[in-house]
């Protein structure tokens, strides 16, 4: 035992590397054993104390807060998007509205060995792997009894246990038993029991048809093997040779099911027809299972605890990462729309869906299946969707004049103080459909401030693109390259060269950030600020590009020490994703962390207001689970607790 807790303290696994000296100590005879057993005790839990939160949440961890569904929700169906939910009553930003554990799901291939995969939550140094084939890894014995894996202990009745131990011993048993007891209502299907039978072909096929297997499967163990999902798929909208791919996929898949299920999946052309709608099915329905990544961000919990110095690494992404695929059979009622008022995360497997704005009884609430108004433009959403999902986006966002699809790309009039956009031939033929139409907000109380911030971006939009709105039949015959607000006409092919010519200065500067190769006098840098005068006098000052470019700005003046230039270029380029965006959009998140985070380093008081900011958002999309998805967060406002808050904290 003191040797196991030996190498669990190596794991930074203190709390099983206590346990074990605890049990040593039970044992060991000697008095000076006992000393050293004790000493090693209080080092351990001294450790332990000031270990960092900073890490990835386990499972068990994740269920520290209990939240249910409180809104009342009802199907609905439209002509254009067929069958919806839609709210009953009056649903405050914020609410969890959906949560459900999904019907079948799966790892990824390139996370199989680093992920859980019944959980999905990062693998611990002691994994678990199946007790039949080796293959799946879970990040604990409970994950792998509910992925139905087999107990590798015999069970021992608690009388027996009493009869034979005691002490230190005894509670570590009881324990250890106590947390692999499962649900007896749960229902008890492998997932992957079929899959581990001496020929590993789950790792040959595609996730998505490995998936369709376990559906099968499920369908088959509780004898439904004639149920009807009810999913939508898009099978009569492939192209042919898709529809080749689908039929040799459901055949392979199975011939290699035979060896589990030969009775169940007989070999005739009924059986075939199922599986390939099934996999149709899965490609527009699945959802995909993220986790949270820290990406070379600074640990604030160092092992120093001190803040961080600079020329840190701090302004590296946090970013999404697709660690499984699951399908929701409730959660796929759930429509797209790419300015959604809700939004879907997960805690292990489980899907939350939270409504991000105050919704309006018999409102559709519609989530974004990827693209989103201020992230891509309309041509990229409407391709995206039509390549994934087979269908054109319909929303509000893709209907009617919106401020982000008109600058997210746009360049800037010529004219002196003219504030105008210029479309390209591709973005003048978009906004042609849908000119006349500005987003409006019902005239409720409770949606005033969301009402304001329309009214805002609605003058803004008659501000850069006037032209739209002066003249009903006057838009159609404006061409590309003509400003929008005074007719002016610039040469696009110059203003393209510009940009061009910038983004592989901003290129190199990136990759130079990314390596360390960044410092003064070496003319980088140097080069990188006249590029960005020259996209400044180019693109539009919303224009997507420049907050990019003020953001690599940001993370080499940061690699070299210069906090405050890498603080100012990260406010500037926060100050145009607001505008892309909307405020207190959950893609500002990210970027109010680098902020913070630079702040933090250069003891700016202003970090207490961004920190508040950051709060906010990510209490609106993540609700109580805010700190738990993100436990930055959590250190961020303890080190403003003793410092300067906002008044309207």
């Amino acid at each position: 035992m003191p040797r196991r807790g030996k190498v669990n303290t190596s794991l930074l696994n203190y709390e099983d590397a206590i346990c074990d000296l605890k049990v040593a100590l039970d044992f060991e005879g000697t008095s000076s054993g006992k000393r050293q057993i004790q000493n090693d005790l209080k080092l351990m839990e001294s450790q332990s104390k000031t270990e960092s939160t900073f890490q990835e949440l386990s499972g068990k961890d994740q269920l520290v807060i209990d939240e249910l569904p409180q809104a009342k929700l009802q199907c609905v169906s439209t002509p254009i998007k067929g069958r919806g939910r839609a709210s009953l009553f009056d649903i405050p930003p914020a609410s969890l509205v959906h949560q459900e554990e999904p019907y079948a799901a799966i790892i990824l291939k390139n996370f199989r060995d680093t992920h859980c995969h019944f959980c999905f939550n990062e693998l611990p140094a002691d994994n678990v792997p199946c007790t039949s084939c080796s293959i799946p890894l879970y990040c604990s014995e409970l994950c792998q009894l509910q992925a139905g894996g087999l107990i590798s202990r015999k069970c021992v009745t608690s009388k027996a246990i009493d009869d034979i131990l005691s002490g230190e011993l005894l509670k570590y048993v009881l324990k250890v038993t106590a947390e692999s007891d499962l649900d007896p209502s749960r229902e008890c299907i492998t997932e992957h029991g079929h899959e581990c039978c001496g020929v590993n072909w789950p790792v040959v096929l595609p996730t998505q048809v490995v998936l369709a297997g376990r559906i099968l499967v499920k369908l088959v163990e509780l004898k439904e093997n004639l149920k009807d999902l009810d999913l939508s798929h898009n099978y009569v909208h492939l192209p042919p040779e898709s529809k080749v791919e689908l039929h040799v996929y459901s055949i392979v898949l199975i011939y290699c099911m035979q060896s589990s299920y030969k009775s169940e999946l007989e070999l005739h052309g009924a059986t075939f027809a199922k599986v390939i709608v099934l996999i149709s099915q899965i490609k527009i329905n699945s959802m995909a299972i993220v986790r949270m990544k820290y990406a070379d961000m600074y640990n604030p919990l160092n092992q120093s605890g001190n803040a961080p110095l600079p020329g840190d690494t701090m302004t590296n992404n946090l970013e999404q990462v697709r660690v499984g695929q699951a399908i929701y059979l409730s959660g796929s009622l759930f429509n797209h729309s790419c300015v959604p008022n809700v939004h879907a995360y997960f805690t292990s497997r489980t899907l939350l869906i939270r409504t991000t704005e105050f919704v309006l009884p018999g409102c559709p609430l519609e989530l974004s299946y990827g693209p989103q108004v201020g992230q891509w433009d309309y041509s990229n959403r409407q391709r995206f969707l039509q390549d994934n999902y087979s269908f054109k986006c319909e929303c509000s966002g893709c209907t009617k004049v919106n401020l982000p699809d008109l600058v997210l790309n746009a360049f800037r009039c010529a004219k002196l103080n003219c504030s105008g956009v210029v479309l390209d031939d591709c973005m003048v033929e978009h906004q042609k459909h849908k000119f006349c139409h500005l987003q409006e907000t019902p005239e409720i109380h409770s949606m005033e401030h969301q009402r304001e911030v329309d009214k805002l971006m609605n003058d803004e939009v008659k501000n850069i693109a006037g032209l739209m709105f002066g003249h009903s039949n006057y838009f159609p015959d404006i061409q590309s390259g003509c400003c929008l607000k005074c007719g002016y006409a610039s040469d696009l092919k110059s203003l393209h060269a510009t940009v061009d010519e910038a983004d592989l200065i901003f290129q190199s500067l990136k990759g130079a950030a990314v390596s360390n190769e960044v410092y003064a006098g070496n003319g980088i840098l140097s080069n990188a600020l006249s590029s960005l005068n020259d996209l400044k006098s180019t693109l539009h000052s919303y224009n997507k590009k420049l907050a990019e470019a003020e953001d690599i700005l940001a993370e080499a003046f940061c690699s070299v020490g210069e906090m405050q230039q890498a603080i100012d270029h990260c406010i500037i380029s926060i100050q145009i994703l607001k505008k892309l965006y909307g405020p207190g959009h959950i893609a500002l998140g990210n970027e109010l962390v680098k902020l913070s985070s630079l702040q933090l380093a250069l003891g700016d008081t202003a970090a207490a207001d961004t920190v508040y900011e950051m709060d906010n958002i990510f209490s609106n999309y993540y609700g109580n689970h805010a700190e738990l998805m993100f436990p930055y967060l959590r250190y961020l406002k303890r080190e403003l607790a003793d410092g300067v808050w906002p008044a309207n904290a």
